[in-house]
């Protein structure tokens, strides 16, 4: 009883219904922010055919952004672009800093670790890590960017590249990540790089460099 008469009195089903209103529209804008990107089975399966399909793309309603994809956006972010093309592959090393904001350099190429025997990226703009399939896994995680989702190593599966590629990296990039690292040490579980460090060999110079120039 004393929840219909606050209901009445103050007009609680006009409020269920307008936030109800409030709550599709939020939605509704989400919706539009993120760039949904589609393979081109996935884009002719959405559209109903492929004349659909062409003929969504001349009047604007989708994008054509390369070989085989397609976006409602017309400049998506190329780390969702990845992931849609290559859903088993892991954003790693320069394009990963960038996004964890470790860098300010923007990557060139879409950097990309994949298993062994995965097959080559001929795709231009793309960097390819070929890894074993058991080092693949650890520390990669799905990772919502607010217009997409990608899967991208975690910052502390990412430190344990960096030190094992210190020697490939220029020096200047190296140490400006380093020191990014350094600043967010607080924040890093330490356990788990410690733990990542443990699947490859050259642990304990890993272990070094963490030690003295990160912690």
């Amino acid at each position: 009883m004393v929840t219909n008469r606050l209901a009445a009195s103050t007009g609680g089903i006009s409020i269920n219904i307008h936030m109800n209103r409030v709550c599709v529209y939020v939605y509704a804008i989400i919706c539009s922010m993120r760039d949904i990107v589609l393979t081109y089975e996935s884009a002719v399966e959405e559209a109903g055919s492929r004349g659909a399909l062409e003929t969504k793309v001349r009047s604007g309603g989708l994008f054509k952004i390369g070989r085989g994809i397609y976006s409602s956006s017309e400049h998506p972010d190329p780390l969702v672009v990845a992931h849609v093309l290559y859903p088993d592959a892991v954003i790693t090393m320069d394009s990963a800093l960038a996004s964890y904001g470790l860098t300010d350099v923007p990557p060139d190429k879409v950097h990309l670790a994949t298993a062994r025997d995965a097959t080559r990226i001929s795709r231009p703009g793309y960097r390819q890590y070929f890894t074993e399939r058991k080092l693949l896994d650890p520390g990669a995680v799905e990772k919502d960017m607010g217009h997409g989702t990608i899967r991208i190593y975690d910052r502390e599966r990412l430190l344990v590249e960096v030190m094992r590629r210190q020697a490939t990296l220029p020096l200047d990039y190296y140490r400006e990540v380093i020191a990014s690292y350094r600043r967010i040490s607080e924040d890093l579980d330490v356990r788990l790089v410690e733990d990542y460090m443990a699947l490859f060999k050259r642990q304990d110079a890993m272990f070094d460099i963490l030690q003295r120039e990160v912690l």
